[in-house]
């Protein structure tokens, strides 16, 4: 999945925590957002407003990531400012969720004795009564259970809309067990949630204003819900959504090659709200390092699905993920790489020089030399930002939807996504956010497009 590195603010009703505010900083992919925003409605259920910063706060909690890079060394490192704050102000509790939470929750605890909770992310529809427990005075609190409960059913149906746009968790988990990756670990097996709830919360999402839903899994294309009917896969949870009165726009990631079925890619020509972007991580172009990776596809099997795809939406644009420099790599296996980057031309890419997780097989293999994979990161990086830069001067001229986000920095100017994902900057004095609307692009600048409303 995506990172993201987001302060998220939602406010709730008090209740037990009367007059208690909470601060809570997130790390990581788009699922962690999500988890995010569902931590802040139950400590809302239970009395927490929430403020934009630790100063402000009676609870600090820090939704991490343990994906990319140093994830540790920035807890600690947060950890260690509050730690002063704290000093100051002895009724501050600091909380610790997400994945770093899950896969090192007894050692945060040892190595960090102002951390009063310390939640997995399958457990978090148990943080008010943890953070009551903390209050109260008790001991440390830790929860890295993989409970029985479905913690979607504990956690508050009353869904904050922040805006047009929002992200929907509808599977959690990853049984690909991919040599560099740690989420089995930290998330578990896949599971997948019913199609009733999902759709329930989809229609409570639209109630309160959201247009734009991108569903979410560690493998989303994975997707086996319950349905009315049998299991669904993603592609019918899709076409089930669809009939959603008032959801506009559908997008989902991330997405495994090996799970793009053929009644998915069939969806992507056939249902209007699905949008014509996909983002689906390759990782590398080499035979060799993908069977390293226990990917279990091949390069030439990834270029075949990528031309079924674009035979079913022609004006698809596609993003993947790229590790450079992965135990083993030779100058051969990055070549190869490269030679697949030209050969798919991506809009957009998400690319990192490999870097070990402890308790994962990639981790025992002796590393690349780190300026080598710096320098091959930064051929792949240029490759790729060409490509980017080049698709979206292509969209100069052209007619897309746009969904109004929020105000931009220009009097009298909204910005919203396009139905490929480009940020669009419209001067519309007449327009509203939440709006979709028809724009002509006029111009590409650095990460963005500007266009004119027409019609």
């Amino acid at each position: 999945m995506t990172s993201a590195k987001t302060d998220i603010t939602i406010a709730e009703p008090a209740q037990n925590g009367q007059g208690k505010k909470l601060f809570i900083k997130t790390y990581g992919c788009q699922m962690n957002v999500y988890d995010s925003e569902r931590m802040a409605e139950a400590m809302g259920s239970d009395g927490y407003t929430q403020v934009e910063s630790a100063e402000a706060a009676d609870m600090v909690l820090i939704n991490t990531c343990h994906i990319r890079e140093k994830a540790s060394e920035k807890l600690y490192s947060d950890l260690g400012r509050l730690r002063k704050l704290k000093k100051n102000k002895p009724d501050l509790k600091i909380g610790v969720a997400g994945c770093v939470a899950q896969a090192e929750g007894a050692e945060i605890l040892r190595r960090a004795p102002q951390v009063d909770v310390v939640v997995g992310p399958q457990a978090y529809h148990r943080l008010p009564a943890m953070a009551r427990a903390a209050r109260e005075g008790q001991t440390q609190q830790l929860d890295t259970d993989f409970p029985a409960e479905d913690k979607f059913d504990n956690l508050p149906k009353l869904r904050a809309a922040r805006g047009p746009m929002a992200f929907l968790t509808v599977q959690e988990g990853c049984d690909k067990f991919c040599a560099f990756c740690v989420v089995p670990y930290t998330r578990g097996a896949e599971v997948s949630r019913p199609a009733a709830r999902i759709l329930d919360e989809a229609r409570a999402l639209v109630e309160r204003g959201v247009r734009d839903i991108t569903l979410l899994g560690q493998n989303v294309n994975g997707y086996h819900g319950a349905g009315a009917a049998g299991d669904l896969t993603l592609a019918g949870l899709i076409r089930e959504l669809a009939k959603v009165d008032g959801l506009l726009r559908i997008r989902y990631t991330t997405s495994h090659p090996n799970d793009m079925g053929d009644d998915l890619i069939a969806a992507h020509g056939e249902v209007v709200q699905l949008m014509p972007y996909l983002h689906l991580p390759v990782q590398s172009g080499s035979d060799k390092i993908l069977k390293a990776m226990n990917r279990k596809h091949t390069a030439e099997q990834y270029l075949r699905l990528i031309e079924r795809i674009r035979a079913a939406r022609p004006d698809i644009l596609l993003s993947s993920d790229f590790i450079a420099g992965f135990p083993g790599e030779t100058d051969s296996d990055h070549a190869a790489t490269m030679d697949l980057i030209r050969a798919v031309g991506f809009g957009a890419a998400y690319s990192f020089k490999y870097s070990a997780r402890p308790g994962t097989p990639a981790a025992e293999k002796a590393e690349v030399d780190s300026d080598i994979a710096d320098a091959r990161l930064q051929e792949m990086q240029a490759l790729l930002s060409s490509q980017q830069y080049g698709l979206q001067a292509a969209m100069v001229g052209r007619e897309v939807g746009v969904l109004y986000e929020k105000a931009g920095r220009l009097d009298d100017q909204l910005v919203g996504k396009s139905d490929h994902l480009h940020a669009v900057h419209v001067t519309d004095p007449a327009g509203k956010i939440g709006e979709l609307v028809r724009v002509k692009i006029t111009a590409s600048v650095t990460n963005s497009l500007k266009g004119q409303r027409i019609g």
